[in-house]
């Protein structure tokens, strides 16, 4: 019998496309992991490092926040030192998302509703236009107008109604290179706003769970909820917003979109929960393969089984794998019993024959 798993993907919803720096998003563009830097943008070197570190882990986008002039200014010397496009975050100051699209930043984000006047909105829209860059809407449910809360209440019909407006100004200025995001701390509200809003533009979105919490408790919420969007085809870009160094967040982000096939060229993990069967150190053994496969640059899928009863039937789509005996173990491929090893080289000969997949 020959399973099909290919068979079983996410269907994505259709958008528009749009460009930030290099990296397009939407349409049938792969889903891009994105985060956004602690450190202080005015620090050059700092920022300039974190961004780097975040591009060997696979960010593909990032986002700084520009507070004051010196940190708009800072773009400009921050870019020469990356490779990944960077988006400025701004709120309310109109004059440093017109600097920092100066400075060469690759698209903004900002909340037009409180950027200021439609004259202030206008200037900004000309300078993107100007140079050809995005601007991400961003809601969120914590910053609500009072007039939709008043309406509302917190919930994704005021969230929805405040992207439409912002997107409608967008759009009286004849600017259409938009993305949305709609982020909320409660896992539910940012479901249901995400798909009322599909519902009602072809704009690219940005998606996650805000203010998530910690790595613990900040990656179920983010797992639960952008994969609960990412399954239903919802999602262009993603962040994983977790409290802490950023560098955590893209390991989260990329175990989501592999766990739903929307994401290659990376390895992955399969290991059991051992039980009563077991009779090797399994729980070390997968560890040492996680931390040896993360640095791999291929789509090779590794299984880490106890015992034999869920080795190679198991776990036969795996590309090679291990499974436990008393003081030994089968390394077997594709289902198919290989070489039978003592424990103690189980590890060396399975690394061994991960060299030699392509």
């Amino acid at each position: 019998m020959v399973i099909q798993l290919n068979v079983y993907r996410v269907d994505r919803r259709k958008t528009k496309t749009i460009a930030v720096g290099g990296v397009k998003i939407g349409g049938q563009n792969h889903v891009v992991i994105q985060s956004m830097t602690n450190t202080d943008t005015r620090d050059v070197l700092s920022t300039s490092r974190q961004i780097n570190e975040l591009a060997e882990l696979g960010c593909e986008i990032v986002r700084v926040a520009v507070p004051d002039e010196e940190a708009g200014l800072a773009i400009k010397e921050i870019k020469r030192n990356i490779r990944l496009p960077l988006i400025a975050d701004i709120h309310f100051n109109y004059r440093l998302a017109i600097q920092a699209v100066a400075n060469g930043a690759d698209g903004l984000r900002i909340n037009p509703g409180n950027i200021g006047a439609k004259k202030k909105v206008a200037e900004v829209v000309q300078a993107c236009r100007e140079k050809e860059i995005p601007i991400r809407i961003g809601v969120n449910a914590g910053s609500l107008e009072k007039e939709l809360l008043d309406k509302y209440g917190i919930s994704p019909e005021a969230m929805v109604e405040s992207a439409l407006k912002h997107i409608d100004l967008l759009e009286t200025l004849n600017f259409d290179k938009i993305k949305v995001s709609l982020k909320a701390s409660n896992v539910v509200l940012t479901i249901k706003a995400y798909q009322l809003l599909a519902e009602k533009v072809d704009y690219p979105f940005h998606i996650g769970v805000t203010e998530a919490g910690t790595v613990s408790s900040g990656t179920i919420k983010s797992a639960v909820g952008i994969g609960s969007l990412l399954a239903m085809g919802i999602g262009d870009t993603v962040r994983v917003s977790l409290t802490g160094s950023p560098l955590a967040e893209i390991p989260v982000a990329k175990g989501i979109l592999q766990a739903l096939g929307l994401i290659q060229n990376v390895p992955e993990l399969i290991s059991c929960p051992t039980c009563g069967r077991c009779e090797i150190n399994l729980e070390e053994i997968a560890r040492k393969v996680e931390e040896k496969i993360i640095s791999l640059k291929k789509p090779v899928k590794v299984a880490i089984m106890g015992c034999v009863v869920n080795g190679p039937g198991e776990a036969k789509e795996a590309d090679i794998g291990i499974a436990g005996g008393k003081g030994e173990g089968l390394i077997f491929k594709k289902g198919e019993i290989f070489k039978k090893v003592p424990e103690k080289e189980l590890l060396t000969e399975l690394f061994l024959e991960l060299e030699k997949f392509e």
